[in-house]
């Protein structure tokens, strides 16, 4: 393990973070004098960023904690382009509306981990639409665009991958990796950013910004990425029958936030305690010792603090509570996730599997049918057996309520509206 000599460096590679880096020894010695500025770009294509979203907010964080300056971009511009990182189609085009609508959903967040203002190391906001939508395109052609090789284009992953799955690329996604090493030198003239960083997917984007920053006479940029993010068993971390893990408490609810931190399988633990909590390393190691049945004490630990981090203490004690009452003491807690139904359908006789699907408890009729055959599903703690069952004003329990379970941990109430 190599020592650093700044505070933030040292912090990234105890924790995990750090995937590649273009220079590791200039970005170190800027970093540890608290000199360096760094960014984060984030798109503004749905109303919430999501876990992948999260990693990167986290080395924003610790960015700050060691005394540099952070710069969260919000992509009003990129995300009318759209990045082809990792897509097999074009993105769907959103319109000037959508774009600001979303972006306004998803400033809040940031707040939760960085502090903002006028103070040497406090973070500032920035949207690239500032820029990007004044551009002339003749004069962009002609003063960055002859910066660009398209042979080095073609070999990006982003372009590459596309490409050799023979997936149709449209003109505007090629664009997008111009449109992202614009932002790093126009953020490198106006605020002296000196760093990009993103998940490895934006490794060849964020080199494509140094060397244009190289070419166009900025001072020296650098590049720092983080692995990709995946569980032990090899799969995509972020994903639920419910869909994305999604930052905003109206999307993805704090008590499901913290099942889905509570659910990590054991091998991943520490991982996310260092990735995804502010804990000190010495407490994570106590944690990390933990075996056999104590991991599950580990994992509660892991739950909270990822949990109080994004959405507050008392909300994250508020989950842990609900959890523990719910599993240990078999309560109806009514601060389960809940789901509005219109009262008619339930009159009219709400089927089972359709019930199980509106809750998000399992992705589709199929997957239900086949939870049901394995035992998994119950409704009021009673296990379903028949799949053409159909859920009334009877099933009510005296909250007024219907509670969906699947599996020992997921819990959702039907609510008539």
């Amino acid at each position: 393990m190599t020592a650093f000599k700044s505070d933030f460096l040292n912090t990234l590679q105890e924790r995990g973070f750090i995937h590649q880096c273009s220079d590791f020894e200039g970005l170190d010695a800027l970093a540890d004098k608290g000199e360096a500025i760094a960014y984060v770009g984030y798109d503004c294509t749905a109303p919430s960023l999501h876990i992948g979203n999260y990693l990167t907010m986290m080395l924003l964080h610790w960015f700050q904690q060691s005394g540099n300056k952070p710069i969260t971009l919000m992509g009003g511009g990129t995300t009318m382009v759209g990045d082809p990182s990792g897509k097999d189609e074009t993105r769907a085009i959103r319109t000037i509306a959508e774009i600001e609508a979303n972006k306004a959903s998803i400033r809040g967040v940031f707040a939760k981990v960085l502090r903002y203002g006028d103070g040497k190391s406090d973070a500032i906001m920035l949207d690239n639409a500032e820029w990007l939508t004044k551009l002339n395109w003749i004069e962009m052609l002609r003063d960055v665009g002859r910066h660009f090789s398209v042979n080095r284009m073609l070999s990006m992953d982003s372009v590459r991958l596309r490409l050799e799955r023979e997936q149709e690329m449209s003109f505007i996604e090629f664009n997008y990796m111009i449109c992202q090493a614009y932002d790093f030198v126009e953020l490198a003239k106006r605020t002296g950013c000196h760093l990009q960083m993103g998940g490895s997917d934006q490794w060849g984007n964020i080199i494509m910004g140094v060397d244009l920053g190289r070419r166009m006479g900025t001072h020296q940029l650098f590049a720092l990425t983080t692995p990709l993010l995946t569980t032990a068993s090899g799969a995509k971390m972020g994903k639920t029958a419910q869909g994305a893990v999604w930052l905003n408490a109206d999307q993805f609810s704090p008590y499901d936030f913290w099942q889905y931190w509570r659910n990590t399988e054991d091998a991943d633990v520490a991982k996310f305690l260092k990735l995804f909590t502010t804990l000190p390393m010495s407490e994570i190691k106590k944690l990390e010792a933990l075996g056999g049945s104590e991991i599950n004490e580990a994992k509660k630990v892991l739950a909270t603090e990822a949990t109080a981090l994004l959405h507050g203490r008392d909300a994250a004690n508020e989950a842990a509570e609900t959890a523990r009452r719910t599993f240990e003491e078999g309560a109806l807690a009514e601060s389960l996730p809940t789901v509005e139904i219109p009262r008619g359908e339930l009159e009219a006789g709400l089927g089972v599997l359709n019930a199980f699907v509106k809750a998000g408890l399992v992705a589709s009729n199929g997957e239900a049918r086949r939870q049901i055959k394995a035992g998994g599903l119950r409704v009021n703690d009673d296990a379903v057996t028949d799949e053409k069952m159909a859920l009334s004003a009877a099933n009510l329990t005296p909250e007024g309520v219907i509670k969906l379970s699947f599996g020992k941990k997921k819990h959702v109430l039907i609510k008539p509206a």
